[in-house]
């Protein structure tokens, strides 16, 4: 039984069961550089090409897999690292009291919802729970109750730790290991349902105590684990029920509903439309998926919703409205754990939005500071001074104006601090900082990861309250915000503080569920402030019309861009490793050290894994002895979904193997190796996004035109600061995916709800209004 995660990365989820169609013939290629050299010259003449051939799961929303389903590359199972307590479990607890806050104020809502009473058939059963959920009543066989949720306060804030340098967040948040005990009992059911005993540690840890017991009772929920097929289940639990089991079983009818709510959420949903989520378990064999979805729904493995659209053009309804049953709705099912974020970061938002800064010395003051800024620069400080939540928008030079801001809001006395999405980009963004502040001053606003950050491992700590010390607070690589981070992240903050989201909107969206930051861009509910700055020269020339969806042909009078032309995958391979080892190095003057390659999968001829073979054996060859792994191999260290840390070997003992990550030690357990380490000369988009570096190799083998998008070449390109080398290999796939394919639809309930709160607001008293 093979549980390895199919995964591909390229383009964002789309619709139920369908793949990606291909677009009509486009106009040539659009190339940059076509100097295709020999094999022994510069890059002009390189050729790597990457194939993506690992299929796709079936996910009800989704075409594709997108690089939701793709977690950084290191963790195909997940499990614990550590037996003592870590700050992972410290976070979990948050989530948990803050699961706990919601369900109190769910609650305490008044009355039932009123419209959709034309409903019927699964939709109006559906309502029906929704209802029963909010008036306390208890509904017909399809309802589920709603725990009675104690007053909550604000998590208890850890003692300030002041640490010496920087920490890997990741190794801070490697959950913990299940107990032995656990796991051999979890070996000897496997054992007999025929299932690999190797997923006994990570089936212990996705069930938790009582793990046996609970496979012997539901054998389905097998399907827990990450990787694990619905056809695998379904073995599993045919072994150890025999002549019990049957695709009626309405144990596997559950199971099944999770486990597509799951799938949606590696592809990017926060819930799902009832009806395509019924269509996705009938497809799988579910003989009656209305009343599998009820089960689920019953047992509290899921939660239904209903949410009033408004058609285009018609007027906001308003509170008292006796026809608001005649607005048309939708019903949408979620897993808990993304439903309760969703509400949690809705109203964390509207708080901000709607609240007045803390006042941090005379408006003039602020005034001063923004007129001695220029452009947009200025009117993000204008912004930031009047309000709790500021949006910014721009590709990577205009990250100078975050920049200017935070030393501004520092001179002016405030607690400002900068958080970024990788390591890579923190280094980055605190050398921009220092480069804006000048050599004059030593001090400064301190840069962390978002990661470090809500751990602890990095951050001004937090107060009394448990919320972030801090005044002002700019995360930087906003688009790979997850629902999850960022509720926690928005809760975190102190009543006063700013919060500036920046990004550019044109990348790839986060690894996790949800579009935090295009769903806020929608929204208009906070000041926008859009970079004016251009990215220079042929590079930023090159991704500026990528984003607008026009491959153009730039003059790269320096070998900024080169196209290398490749017919298969081999040839691909080959040109990479000669572009990384030789061409880049010798004609750019960028060393194999700081050069990185992209690809859009990990499978394939000329995926990650055959890529990192080739070049492990050309850069760093050996025999493997650690895992597969050598001293001074280049590798990317992934513990939890969506966090890559790139680091290298320096050896491994009985502890395990041990990294270098940002200049901090790592040990991973050698039972952990497999799945959380993979070589990182060769990255996906997504494992490389909120980075860059000198040089970038991007490899499009023929195979892999399916998997590219607008988003996912921006992407690509954009990672590169002096240098990029595009092995081409798929001919007018690549301009028809710029000017053709855009991200894919993602299935949030945050602009619905941002909008209920600011209809809400507008209902309450008026106060003063904000500036603009």
């Amino acid at each position: 039984m093979s549980t390895e995660p199919e995964t591909t990365e390229g383009t964002e989820p789309g619709t139920p069961d369908t793949a990606p169609q291909d677009a009509a013939p486009d106009d040539g290629p659009a190339t940059q550089n076509t100097d295709p050299a020999s094999e022994s010259t510069d890059p002009a003449a390189e050729n790597p090409a990457t194939e993506n051939t690992d299929p796709p799961a079936e996910v009800p929303g989704s075409g594709t897999d997108t690089g939701a389903a793709d977690d950084g590359g290191a963790a195909d199972d997940r499990g614990g690292a550590a037996a003592e307590k870590s700050e992972a479990e410290a976070e979990l607890t948050a989530q948990r009291i803050e699961r706990e806050r919601i369900e109190r104020r769910k609650a305490e809502k008044k009355g039932p919802i009123e419209s959709g009473s034309k409903l019927s058939g699964t939709a109006a059963d559906l309502l029906a729970a929704v209802r029963a959920v909010e008036s306390g009543a208890k509904p017909p066989a399809t309802a589920f109750a709603t725990p009675e949720a104690e007053p909550v306060r604000r998590r208890p804030a850890p003692e300030p730790v002041q640490r010496p340098g920087p920490v890997s967040a990741e190794a801070a948040t490697a959950p913990a290991a299940p107990a032995p005990q656990t796991v051999q009992a979890v070996r000897q059911v496997l054992s007999e349902g025929g299932a690999p005993e190797t997923l006994a540690l990570p089936a212990a840890a996705a069930l938790g105590e009582g793990a046996e017991e609970r496979l012997r009772a539901d054998p389905w929920q097998l399907l827990r684990v990450t990787g694990v097929r619905p056809e695998q289940a379904d073995g599993f639990a045919r072994a150890l029920l025999g002549a019990d089991c049957g695709p009626e079983d309405e144990r596997r009818g559950r199971a099944f509903t999770v486990w597509l709510l799951e799938q949606a959420a590696l592809a990017g949903h926060t819930s799902l439309e009832a009806q395509a989520l019924t269509a996705a378990l009938a497809q799988r064999g579910v003989p009656d998926p209305d009343a599998a979805l009820q089960g689920a729904l019953a047992e509290g493995d899921a939660l239904v919703f209903q949410d009033a659209l408004d058609e285009p053009g018609a007027p906001a309804a308003q509170d008292g409205d006796e026809d608001d049953s005649e607005r048309p709705v939708r019903i949408l099912v979620g897993l808990e754990r993304y439903a309760l974020a969703e509400e949690s970061l809705a109203d964390g938002l509207a708080r901000l939005a709607d609240s007045v800064p803390k006042e941090d010395g005379p408006a003039e003051d602020w005034e001063r500071a923004a007129a001695s800024a220029q452009g947009s620069a200025a009117e993000l400080i204008r912004a930031v001074a009047a309000h709790g939540l500021v949006l910014h928008t721009g590709g990577e030079a205009s990250r100078v104006e975050p920049a200017r801001l935070l030393d501004e809001a520092h001179r002016l006395g405030l607690r400002a601090w900068a958080a970024t999405h990788s390591p890579l980009g923190r280094d980055g963004f605190a050398e921009l900082t220092a480069q804006e502040r000048g050599p004059a001053r030593a001090d400064g606003p301190a840069v962390v990861t978002v990661a470090g950050l809500l751990s602890g491992a990095e951050g001004p700590g937090r107060d009394a309250d448990g919320a972030l010390d801090l005044d002002l607070l700019v995360v930087l690589d906003a688009p790979q915000l997850d629902v999850e981070t960022a509720a926690l992240l928005v809760e975190s903050l102190p009543d006063g503080a700013r919060l500036v989201l920046a990004g550019d909107p044109a990348v790839l969206w986060s690894v996790g569920p949800g579009r935090v930051f295009a769903d806020l861009l929608a929204a208009r509910v906070c000041p926008h402030v859009a970079s004016r700055v251009p990215d220079p020269g042929p590079l930023g020339e090159l991704v500026s019309g990528i984003g607008v969806g026009e491959l153009n042909q730039v003059e790269a009078p320096g070998k900024e861009v080169v196209i290398v032309p490749v017919r298969d995958a081999g040839e691909a391979v080959h040109r990479t490793v000669q572009l990384v080892a030789d061409s880049v190095p010798r004609a750019i003057g960028v060393p194999s050290e700081q050069t990185v390659v992209i690809t859009p999968g990990h499978g394939g001829a000329a995926g990650t894994r055959a890529l990192n073979a080739a070049l492990k054996e050309r850069l760093n060859p050996g025999p493997g002895r650690f895992g597969g792994f050598d001293p001074g191999d280049r590798v990317v260290y992934s513990p939890v979904p969506g966090r890559v840390l790139p680091g290298h070997v320096v050896g491994a003992d009985a502890d395990g193997l041990r990294l270098s990550c940002s200049g901090a030690p790592v040990v991973v357990p050698k039972e952990r190796v497999d799945g959380w380490v993979r070589h990182g000369w060769a990255l996906t988009a997504h494992q490389a996004v909120g980075s860059r570096w000198p040089a970038v190799v991007v490899v499009l083998p023929g195979d892999a035109a399916q998997a590219l998008s607008r988003p996912w070449v921006y992407t690509a390109f954009g990672r590169a600061g002096r240098h990029l080398s595009v092995v081409h290999g798929v001919e007018q796939a690549l301009p028809r995916a710029v000017a053709e394919v855009p991200a894919r639809p993602r299935t949030t309930r945050l602009p619905v709800l941002l909008g209920t709160q600011t209809h809400a607001e507008a209902q309450a008293p008026a106060q003063a209004p904000a500036g603009d």
